[in-house]
Parts: structure tokens; C-alpha cells; sequence
């Protein structure tokens, strides 16, 4: 298998077949990111990409799920992602899903509807916010417009997408505004499910010299929760929330609105019991989001 540089996939694609069909990042300006610093964005040569899928056809040939590494494979152009998405089908006749990650980057309903039935499908979007402020201070390079209007094409065309939502990201002070505006955004939206991770500034990223330099002042370990509280309540659509990731103090994992009460709840009885600084000592003995 033709593995390069850092090899990502979300705790959800455990159990999906890995190839790479890009590496690097498209982007790489986000502030808060290191994930793939260093690299430069490179797609798969199609002649890699094929011999990758007759290995998988030798060991897993009824694949039924594929997920496309890569900080950003939706990137390609419509006809690339139409040439690997074929490919795919000729090499893995039972595969139904080929998933990966995606950015807020325009494409046209029509092209959507035809890679959805060609089985692209699952796409992983790290939206962050839904907060034009904390998108600036992130970095992203997008609005809460742009989301609005790329994922409601996507709903269109009836492409399942998972968003990402980072709790501290607006910085101290922020974060009530951060999870209304983003939870309300959200709401106009269908996201299968919402992965919530929480900030963690690590020193080879642009938010944490902009902390050193006192520019940025980090949001405290209870307002992270705070934040959190606020989003569960503000968001009025069903999805399955999920904030399980080691950045998270507290794991926690709701389906929404069902579970909204406990999971709220939930995070009260923490808020009430443990101190600042054992949440503080956790943060600073992270190394690393793997």
C-alpha cells in the first residue's frame, strides 16, 4: 500500500477500508492545526491508486465500505473524483460507500447527485464553528454563508456528512456566542452525526504563538463545558452528537433531542464536582489528539 507522510482517519471509519488517495493538505492555514505541517498537498498517482485497490481486492475483496485518506480528497476536480470513484466500483464490485474528508470548497448539485450514485458518500467536514468570528480567529477561510450554502447542496443531492464542532476554539468569554451561533447554523442543516472535539493548543500552531504572545487568551476547562451545555441546547435538529475524543475531558455521547436533557445534566454533575485544575492538569499532560 502506497502510505506517505501522516495517515488520518476519524475513530468512526475504524472498521473502513484505508487507501490514500491524496496526502497533505489542500489548505494548511487553519490556526489551530500541526496535522500535517511540513507536508505539501499531493494526489495519489492513478497508477498508485489502482495498485492499492488490487491489493484490497486480494485481502478484503468485499470491501463494503472504502474511506479516501488525505486531509481534503473532495478537493479533486468532478472528473478525477469521477475516475477513482469507477475505479473503485471495477476493482470492489460490493463496495457501497467510499467516504473521506471534506472542506466548505464549491461543486455543482448535478456533479454531486452523480458522484452519489457512484457511492462517494460520508463525508467528514471540520467546520469547527458556526460562528463567523471564531472562523476568522480559526482560520478557515470560509463563512457560516459558505456552509450554509455548499451543505445544503450536499443535503440536495443526499450525500450523508458528518460535521466537526471545537469547543474553546473561540477563545475566553466567547464560547456561549460560539456554540448559539454555530448550534443555529447547524440547525438549518442535516448532519448524520456531530463529532465535538475541544482545543489544544500544541506549540507548532499559529493560536498557540498568538497565546504566547497575548493575543489569544485560551477559554478555561469549565467554559469548555459551559460551551458545550449551551450548543447541546441550542441545537434543534436529530442527530447523534458525539464528544468522545480524547481532547475532551469528559467523554460524552447523546442522540439529539431524545437524550438532549441528560447528556445536559450529565455535564452539570461534572461542572458541580470536579475542580478547574484537575480539568487545567488534563489539557496540560495531552500530547497529542491520536
Amino acid at each position: 500500500m502506497h502510505f506517505t507522510g501522516r495517515t488520518w482517519r476519524p475513530p468512526y471509519e475504524a472498521h473502513s477500508v484505508i487507501i490514500q488517495a491524496a496526502c497533505g493538505c489542500t489548505y494548511q492555514k487553519c490556526r489551530f492545526c500541526s496535522l500535517y505541517k511540513g507536508e505539501h498537498f499531493r494526489m495519489s498517482p492513478m497508477e498508485e491508486f489502482e495498485e492499492d485497490l488490487a491489493e484490497i481486492k486480494r485481502f478484503q475483496p468485499y470491501a463494503r465500505r472504502i474511506f479516501w485518506t488525505g486531509a481534503n480528497p473532495f478537493a479533486m476536480s468532478y472528473e478525477n473524483l469521477k475516475l477513482r470513484a469507477l475505479t473503485v466500483r471495477d476493482y470492489l464490485i460490493k463496495c457501497q460507500t467510499m467516504a473521506m474528508f471534506a472542506s466548505i470548497r464549491d461543486k455543482e448539485v448535478w456533479q454531486l447527485k452523480k458522484l452519489r450514485a457512484m457511492g462517494i458518500n460520508g463525508l467528514s467536514i471540520g467546520t469547527e464553528s458556526g460562528d463567523d468570528d471564531t472562523l476568522a480567529l480559526a482560520g478557515k477561510g470560509y463563512t457560516a454563508a459558505d456552509i450554509l450554502e455548499q451543505c445544503r447542496k450536499l443535503d440536495e443531492a443526499g450525500i450523508e456528512y458528518y460535521f466537526v464542532y471545537m469547543t474553546g476554539l473561540a477563545g475566553k468569554g466567547r464560547g456561549y456566542w460560539n456554540a448559539v451561533n454555530s448550534a443555529k447554523l447547524f440547525s438549518q442543516l442535516n448532519p448524520y452525526f456531530i463529532s465535538v472535539d475541544s482545543l489544544t493548543l500544541f506549540p507548532d500552531t499559529e493560536l498557540y504563538r498568538m497565546e504566547q504572545e497575548g493575543r489569544f487568551v485560551p477559554a478555561g476547562e469549565k467554559e469548555r463545558l459551559e460551551e458545550l451545555q449551551v450548543f447541546i441546547k441550542n441545537l434543534q435538529i436529530r442527530t447523534h452528537l458525539f464528544a468522545d475524543t480524547s481532547s475532551n475531558f469528559y467523554p460524552v455521547t447523546a442522540y439529539l433531542p431524545k437524550e438532549r436533557e441528560l447528556v445536559v445534566s450529565e455535564l452539570q454533575y461534572i461542572l458541580d464536582t470536579v475542580s478547574g485544575e484537575e480539568m487545567a492538569e488534563y489539557r496540560r499532560n495531552l500530547k497529542s489528539l491520536g
